[in-house]
């Protein structure tokens, strides 16, 4: 953060990005001045305009919209996390089950990542004696049954997929992302 010592800031107004972005630069003592608008195709649109230095928003925002800039090799995504939200996919209204299998199945792959759990070791995974570890992977508990799948969905899905961090890095994390 200290390389925007002093730099404009384009950010969504009423956003959770605005208050992160306040927060962590006040944090680090860096002094910024935020520019903000309305929406964030505005906001985009500024930066690449050059009225501010750099501009923030999720970071799932960031990638989509770095692929859409008109000379993306004159720009780069900063390696700086300002925050972790709550964000996901989104299932039908008024279809709990769906819900409740992505929305497992998408922690599930965030904790697998935490544990170190990839598609390559998973199996040297089954015979842990982690507790948290053991319900993850449906050799104990009924997470999978509770949601009315198998009960090895988290297994399944990391050893087919991969964890999070996987998963991202073979789709996501190829230049200029």
């Amino acid at each position: 953060l200290q390389d925007l010592e002093g730099a404009s800031i384009c950010v969504q107004t009423g956003t959770t990005t605005e208050l992160n972005l306040a927060d962590q630069m006040a944090a680090a003592g860096v002094t910024y001045t935020p520019v903000v608008f309305q929406d964030a195709p505005s906001t985009v649109k500024a930066y690449e305009e050059g009225q501010c230095d750099a501009f923030t928003t999720d970071k799932s925002g960031l990638v989509s919209q770095f692929a859409v800039l008109a000379n993306p090799d004159e720009h780069e995504i900063m390696d700086v996390t300002l925050s972790k939200e709550p964000l996901g996919p989104v299932v039908r209204h008024g279809d709990n089950q769906w819900k409740d299998i992505v929305t497992w199945t998408l922690f599930s792959l965030i904790a697998g990542e935490e544990w170190g759990i990839t598609s390559q070791n998973i199996d040297e995974f089954m015979t842990s004696e982690e507790p948290e570890v053991k319900r993850l992977l449906g050799v104990e508990g009924d997470l999978g049954t509770g949601t009315g799948i198998s009960n090895d969905f988290a297994y399944q899905a990391i050893k087919q997929v991969g964890n999070y961090g996987e998963i991202y890095d073979r789709h996501l994390a190829v230049e200029p992302f």
